[in-house]
């Protein structure tokens, strides 16, 4: 197939029905929004295009590291007013799963960032200590920038014991545009299985589709009338497939068309950038 800004599994009058059908739009932030600290020139005039057509928007992101404030307040710093009911990390589909499937569970033992144990915290959880003696209900491993040998030790000590254990995502690595590698959550469960012989009871965050579950029953909408949009194939489009969404892979972030076209399952829509996602999505209206 030849690629112009754009392609897609359907041809010009299915993709414009398809399209047509979308009123909410998931966005995944880092490399589809922005790029590290980078708000991509185009994000802003997406975003009002999409407010003008009467499409709602939400963010979503794997990244748990952040609180919901952080991350509002990141976003106004790039000049994107956001509110919290528009954003959902997978520390949020943590707690959410947390509480449907452990509902006795109040102590946790946390491998994250202060933030985000903060945000476990306020939603009414106890964080325990690295201490073999505060047993906690629940293992929760995610991406920790501030990560301690001991604290990971404690970790794995805990998994071994045969605790219900839960990874936040299973991304290897977070992008950035800084000259580094900045070693993800699955990474980290990757070192704590070489450990313990033993692997999350369950991932959550992409590709797993309760995320979108979340977002569409925020809205209101149907899984077909979400597009899912991100810049990887192996989270955000399989999430899409999962969940039965839309999916749109914009080529501004980690994957390229090379990786999307060795992709056993492959994109609804495959785009340069949210810029060219825009204009199609005005075209789908324009009846």
């Amino acid at each position: 197939m030849t690629f112009n800004k754009f392609r897609s599994i359907y041809d010009s009058e299915q993709l414009q029905e398809r399209l047509g059908r979308i009123r909410h739009v998931a966005l995944d932030m880092d490399g589809t929004i922005y790029m590290g600290m980078t708000l991509f020139d185009y994000t802003r005039p997406f975003l009002r295009r999409l407010r003008e057509l009467g499409i709602t928007y939400s963010f979503l992101t794997n990244n748990p590291s952040t609180s919901i404030a952080d991350y509002l307040h990141k976003l106004e710093g790039m000049g994107i007013e956001a509110t919290e009911e528009e954003m959902y990390t997978t520390a949020l589909a943590t707690i959410d799963y947390i509480r449907t499937h452990y509902p006795a569970a109040r102590r946790l033992y946390l491998l994250g960032t202060p933030s985000m144990i903060g945000e476990f915290e306020r939603a009414g959880f106890e964080a325990t200590t690295d201490s073999a003696d505060d047993r906690p209900d629940v293992v929760v491993v995610a991406f920790d920038k501030t990560l301690e040998y001991s604290r990971l030790c404690r970790a794995a000590w805990w998994v071994q014991q045969g605790l219900p254990y839960i990874a936040t995502n299973p991304d290897r690595v977070c992008p950035t545009d800084l000259p580094t590698v900045l070693v993800d959550c699955g990474s980290i469960c990757k070192c704590i299985e070489h450990a313990t012989g033993r692997r999350p009871d369950i991932v959550l965050g992409k590709p797993d589709p309760n995320m979108l579950t979340g977002v569409q029953s925020r809205y209101g909408v149907r899984p077909d009338e979400v597009a899912m949009v991100g810049d990887r194939i192996y989270t955000d489009i399989e999430m899409a497939h999962n969940a039965g969404a839309f999916g749109v892979l914009v080529l501004s972030g980690e994957t390229t068309l090379k990786i999307a076209d060795e992709a056993p399952r492959q994109p609804d829509l495959i785009a340069d950038s949210i810029e060219v996602l825009g204009e199609l999505l005005v075209q789908s209206r324009a009846k």
